[in-house]
């Protein structure tokens, strides 16, 4: 990990202790995500390629005899928030709002699917360093190591790469499906399973190709650093929202478009067949399936370049993405628009929106040689549009969750 994930770990075994009087049992961590290309096609059972941040969020935990669950965050400033402790046996949606609601549903799906792993009850310290609101899947990190905690506590050891078939642990899939759950559920967002999958999937130097039909996944060779080239994550600091009725429309709307398609999905529309699907189609939903279906070709596209070591050739895909996203999917930004064409302008090969949108981050494929140049041209281009300043920082692909003590 690096000197800072150290620190988030740290910080939150230290915190547990300060608080609560003693060690705790474990510390887990998960990281936030970036996804490379694949955007608004996991719902759609497409393709994805994200990898892991080196930003974690970190879990110190150790069991109670009473059947609830404590859980406190630790801020930047070194802070307390604890949430009063809630009986996990009386868990249900819509019984914990606001910040506590992420673990309280990942708490809440355990005990409906594995009720040994919170039947004694937890207490949880909560610590980070993934930027809240930028669209980096910090709520998936803290759900992902909360689950992975909660498991820790009562003795399931979630392995790295899956169980066996007369191995009764969960997998790191089904773990993701159950985040999934809490926060369609329980939290009340309509999220995919990409960031959860990417979060407990992930691999140091890797993108993370995924099938989301199939669930097929392997690990694509992507040391950008290799290659003299470098990811750099624009945070505009724009809010950002996955529970903003905006994302569950568009999901909605992908749902009618396969429904009149008389298909399960719209990953079953082909690229060749693209131009008569969308002459069967309302107006309204003849961009989204555009988007849906091209961004999956890209992410294709994408992975075979990285094969070949490619990694270059990859620009004009990133781009081309941040465009269907900005005119078909309509999920941009003003920062977020900004951000790619300074960077661009700057000498990036290529660059997109990441997340959700709505606000959030973008990123930037940028030579080595050019990155004080792209950073202060997006700065300078935020400066000009009366826009808060961004951050601006590298992002390496990372490992994925799992325990640290």
């Amino acid at each position: 990990m690096t000197p800072a994930a150290t620190k988030v770990v740290r910080s939150a075994a230290d915190g547990f202790r300060a608080l609560l009087g003693g060690p705790p049992a474990g510390v887990w961590s998960a990281p936030g995500r970036v996804n490379l290309i694949g955007e608004h096609t996991d719902y759609n059972d497409g393709f994805v390629l994200p990898f892991a941040l080196p930003h974690r969020i970190a879990v110190a935990a150790a069991p109670r005899t009473d059947g609830r669950l404590g859980v406190t965050t630790i801020g930047d400033d070194g802070q307390p928030q604890r949430a009063e402790p809630v009986a996990i046996e009386s868990l249900a949606p819509g019984s914990v709002s606001g910040w506590a609601a992420y673990p309280s549903g990942v708490a809440w799906v355990l005990r409906e699917t594995m009720p040994d792993a919170v039947a004694p009850g937890a207490d949880l310290v909560i610590t980070g360093n993934v930027p809240a609101g930028a669209g980096l899947s910090s709520s998936h990190a803290l759900q992902c190591a909360v689950a992975l905690a909660l498991l820790g506590l009562a003795g399931v050891d979630v392995p790295e790469t899956g169980g066996t078939q007369c191995d009764d642990r969960p997998d790191r899939v089904t773990v993701a499906r159950w985040v999934q759950r809490s926060e369609n559920d329980f939290v009340g967002a309509p999220t995919g399973l990409l960031d959860q999958t990417a979060s407990l999937c992930c691999a140091p130097r890797h993108a993370l190709f995924l099938d989301v039909r199939s669930f097929a996944m392997r690990q694509v060779p992507f040391d950008a650093a290799q290659a003299d080239l470098e990811v750099l994550v624009i945070d505009t600091r724009a809010h950002h929202s996955l529970g903003d009725s905006a994302y569950g429309e568009r999901r909605a709307g992908c749902e009618r478009a396969a429904k009149l398609l008389s298909v399960a999905s719209l990953r079953e529309i082909d690229a060749s067949a693209l131009d008569s699907a969308l002459d069967a189609l309302p107006a309204d939903l003849v961009p989204l399936v555009r988007h849906v279906v091209t961004e999956n070709e890209r992410v294709q596209q994408t992975v075979a370049l990285l094969d070949a070591g490619d990694y270059r050739d990859i620009g004009p895909a990133l781009t081309a993405s941040h465009a269907s996203l900005r005119d078909d999917y309509r999920v941009s930004a003003p920062e977020l628009d900004v951000a790619v064409e300074a960077a661009l302008d700057a000498g990036a090969l290529g660059a997109r929106m990441t997340g959700g949108g709505f606000g959030g981050s973008a990123i930037a494929l940028v030579p080595l040689d050019r990155h004080d140049t792209v950073s202060e041209a997006v700065t300078s281009a935020f400066s000009r549009h009366r826009f808060g300043a961004p951050r601006l920082f590298t992002a390496a692909p990372s490992a994925g969750a799992h325990r640290d003590q």
